[in-house]
C-alpha cells in the first residue's frame, strides 16, 4: 500500500467537478455523500494522511479545533474538505496575498467555488466577489486578518450562513510566535461573535508556549488539540561551517542540476549578489525580496513555479505562499533568527514526501549580525523572547547530537533514537561516558531550585566567585565548584545535549530557566548510563579525520545523493529513471499546453509510482495515488501511451 505522498493539503492538485461526486449538489452547501468520496473524487487521493480523518470529521460535526501539522502534512485539506461538506461559506484567514492566490487558483481548478477578497482586486472584481458571497455561491472565501475584522465586513458576515472559520498560520496570533502579527490578535473576537460557527486554528510551527498562547487568544482552550507531529523524515538536515560560502553553495547546487531549490539570505543586498553569482556560474537563478517591484516578484515566482528558474535566492519574504511540492533543497546562506523560522523555511523542501536536503551555512559572524537585528527592536520583552529564540538556533547549529532530535526537542517532541538522516548521524563525532557529568549538571539544576538559566548553573558548577553567587547563597550549595574540571564550552555542549535528549526543559516563558523532566529521574538515581558527543574542539584542533570534520560541504555525508532526483520509497524497489524522465516530459508538454505549473498535472511522487507500477490500463492507472477520476479522463491516455513504450 502506497502512502499519500502528493501535496494534498497545501496545494490541491487536479480538477474534479462536483457533478462527478456520488451525490451531486442541487446547490451550494448540499452535503456530499461522505468525506472519503470527496477526498478521492475532488482531491484525487485514496486515503487520508495520518490525523486528517479525525480533524475533518470533528469540524464537519461542528466542533472547534487547534491543528498542528508539519508543512506538507496536509493541513489545508483539514479545513477545505469540511468547507465542501458543511453548508454555508467557509471564511479562511490568511496572511499573504500570494498564499491566498495559490490556494484559490488550485481550488478553482478543482471546480470548487473559491475566491479571495483582498487589496489585489480591482473595484469591479471586489464587487463581484462580494456579490457572490452575499448570494451564497462561494464554498471558501480567503481574506486577510485586518479585512475580516473590519466593522463593515463583520456586519456582512452577520447576515450570512458561515460554514466555518479557519485561521491559517495561527502562530502569528502569539507574541511567542516567530512571526507575530498584531493584526492577528483581534481574531479572538470571532469566537465570541459567532459562537455557533466552528473555528479551527492551524499552524505548522509552534512550540508549547506559542500553542497555549494561540489557544487562549482565539478562545480555543476547551477545543481539542490535534498534533500530527513535527518530524519531516524525508528532509536531510546538514549544517556546515562557513568558509568560502559561495563556493560551498555553488558546489551544492551543481550536484543538484535540474532540481528546484530555494536559497535564503538575511539581507536584500546579499540576495541580489548571490543570485547574480549563481547566474554567472550557469545556474538559472532569480532574486526575490520585498524591495523589488511587484511585477518582478510575480515574474520570479511564476518562473519558479513553472520550472523556468531552477533556484530562487530570497529573503524570508519568499515561500510562505509557495505550494511547489517538488522543491528538492533549501539552503540558508545566513543563519535564521529562530528555530521556528528555520523549520518553516526548510519545510518548503520535499512537500511531496520525496527526499530533500536542507543546508545551513553557519558562522559566528552570522550570530553577531542576527543579534544586532534583534536588539534593534523597540520592545524589551519582545527582544528578550527573540534573543532566547536566537540562542536556541545557535544551540541547534552547534549541537553535536542528532540534528532532528535537537529540532524536535525544541518544538516539544521527543525522538527516541537518532534519525540517521542528518550530517551528525552520517558523520558522527566521538562519544564519551557522560553519566557522571550529566548527573552533576542535573543535580545542580535541582539545587538552584530549577529557577535559573544555563549560564548561571554553569557558573555554579565551575565555582564562579561573584557577588551574585554569594548573595544568592549558591556558593554554599553541594554542587558549587564540582564541575571546575570542565570548561564553559564543554558544559554548554553537555547542557544542550541534555535538553535535546529530553532530560531538561528550557522554559522561554520564564526567562529560559532550566527544569528537570521525568526522564532525568533514572539518570540521577544511577539507573541509567549516558553516552554523549565529545565536542570536536576537545578532540583535535585540526581538521579531524581524512575527510574533514563533517562540518564543511565536501564530507562523506553528502555523497549518497549526488546527481539525479530523489527516489521514491525506501530504495528496495528500483525506479526506472529513463521511464520517469519520459513521464516528466509528457507532464511538461501537457502543463505548457494548459499554462499551469507541471506539478498541477501530476506530482513527481505520482510519476515515480507510475514508473514503478507500470499500469497498463485506465483502471490500473486510477490505482496510482494522486490520480483521480477527472485527472484520469484528462491526462490518462498520453501517460498510458508513454508507459506502454518499451
Amino acid at each position: 500500500m502506497f502512502s499519500q505522498c502528493t501535496d494534498a493539503g497545501d496545494r490541491v492538485l487536479g480538477v474534479s467537478p462536483f457533478d462527478e461526486l456520488p451525490a451531486a449538489r442541487e446547490g451550494v452547501g448540499t452535503p456530499l455523500s461522505g468525506s472519503e468520496a470527496a477526498l478521492h473524487r475532488v482531491f484525487g487521493f485514496r486515503e487520508f494522511r495520518p490525523g486528517q480523518r479525525a480533524i475533518v470529521e470533528h469540524l464537519v460535526s461542528g466542533g472547534d479545533a487547534f491543528v498542528l501539522m508539519p508543512t506538507g502534512g496536509g493541513k489545508s485539506l483539514c479545513y477545505q474538505l469540511p468547507a465542501l461538506i458543511r453548508p454555508g461559506t467557509a471564511v479562511v484567514v490568511s496572511p499573504l496575498i500570494s498564499l491566498m492566490k495559490d490556494q484559490v487558483d488550485a481550488l478553482q481548478a478543482q471546480g470548487v467555488a473559491a475566491a479571495a477578497f483582498n487589496s489585489s482586486l480591482g473595484p469591479g472584481e471586489a464587487r463581484e466577489t462580494l456579490a457572490r458571497l452575499r448570494a451564497g455561491e462561494l464554498d471558501l472565501l480567503y481574506v486577510a486578518p485586518e479585512r475580516v475584522m473590519a466593522d463593515s465586513f463583520l456586519g456582512l458576515l452577520d447576515e450570512l450562513d458561515i460554514g466555518l472559520f479557519a485561521i491559517d498560520e495561527a502562530h502569528c496570533v502569539s507574541q511567542w510566535g516567530h512571526d507575530f502579527r498584531p493584526e492577528y490578535v483581534q481574531l479572538g473576537e470571532l469566537r465570541a461573535r459567532f459562537p455557533g460557527v466552528p473555528l479551527v486554528a492551524l499552524t505548522a510551527t509552534a512550540d508549547e508556549q506559542t500553542r497555549e498562547d494561540v489557544r487562549l487568544r482565539l478562545g480555543l482552550l476547551d477545543a481539542p488539540v490535534f498534533m500530527a507531529g513535527f518530524d519531516r523524515p524525508n528532509i536531510r538536515y546538514l549544517v556546515v561551517e562557513k568558509r568560502r560560502p559561495f563556493e560551498q553553495l555553488r558546489a551544492f547546487v551543481s550536484e543538484r542540476a535540474g532540481l528546484s531549490g530555494i536559497v535564503y539570505c538575511l539581507s536584500r543586498k546579499r540576495v541580489e549578489e548571490v543570485a547574480a553569482k549563481l547566474r554567472a556560474a550557469g545556474v538559472e537563478a532569480g532574486a526575490y525580496h520585498a524591495g523589488l517591484a511587484a511585477e518582478e516578484r510575480v515574474r520570479v515566482q511564476e518562473a519558479f513555479q513553472h520550472d523556468r528558474l531552477q533556484v530562487v535566492v530570497a529573503t524570508v519574504a519568499f515561500g510562505l505562499g509557495i505550494d511547489k511540492p517538488d522543491v528538492r533543497f533549501v539552503v540558508h546562506y545566513d543563519m535564521p533568527k529562530s528555530i521556528e523560522s528555520y523549520y518553516q523555511e526548510t519545510g518548503r523542501a520535499g512537500r511531496d514526501g520525496l527526499p530533500a536536503d536542507a543546508l545551513l551555512l553557519y558562522s559566528l559572524a552570522d550570530l553577531v549580525m542576527a543579534r544586532v537585528l534583534v536588539e534593534g527592536g523597540g520592545n524589551p520583552e519582545q527582544i528578550r523572547i527573540e534573543l532566547h529564540k536566537l540562542n536556541a538556533m545557535v544551540g541547534f547549529a552547534e549541537t553535536l547530537g542528532c540534528r532532528r532530535r535537537a529540532l524536535l526537542a525544541y518544538l516539544g517532541e521527543t525522538l527516541e533514537k537518532d534519525c540517521g538522516n542528518c550530517d551528525v548521524c552520517l558523520d558522527p563525532p566521538d562519544t564519551y561516558d557522560a553519566t557522571e557529568d550529566a548527573q552533576k549538571a542535573l543535580s545542580c539544576v535541582y539545587r538552584v531550585g530549577q529557577r535559573f538559566g544555563m549560564a548561571h548553573v554553569i557558573d555554579v558548577l565551575r565555582g564562579a566567585d561573584t557577588e551574585r553567587m554569594r548573595s544568592l547563597g549558591h556558593d554554599r550549595l553541594s554542587t558549587y565548584g564540582i564541575g571546575a574540571h570542565l570548561g564553559k564550552d564543554v558544559w554548554t555542549s553537555l547542557f544542550r545535549q541534555l535538553i535535546h535528549r529530553g532530560y531538561l526543559r528550557q522554559d522561554i516563558a520564564k526567562y529560559s530557566v532550566l527544569t528537570l523532566t521525568d526522564r532525568a529521574r533514572p539518570l540521577l538515581a544511577g539507573q541509567e548510563q549516558l553516552s554523549l558527543a565529545l565536542p570536536r574542539f576537545a578532540v583535535t584542533a585540526g581538521e579531524g579525520g581524512p575527510e574533514g570534520d563533517g562540518r564543511t560541504y565536501g564530507s562523506r555525508s553528502r555523497r549518497s545523493r549526488r546527481g539525479s532526483p530523489a527516489v521514491l520509497f525506501d530504495g528496495s524497489i528500483e525506479l526506472d529513471r529513463d521511464l520517469f524522465e519520459r513521464l516528466r516530459m509528457v507532464r511538461r508538454r501537457l502543463a505548457d499546453e494548459q499554462g499551469v505549473p507541471a506539478y498541477v498535472v501530476f506530482s513527481d511522487a505520482t510519476l515515480q509510482e507510475m514508473a514503478v507500477l507500470r499500469p497498463a490500463s485506465l483502471d490500473a492507472l486510477l490505482a496510482v495515488n494522486g490520480v483521480g477520476e477527472v485527472k484520469l479522463e484528462r491526462y490518462g491516455a498520453p501517460f498510458l501511451e508513454e508507459l506502454s513504450r518499451q
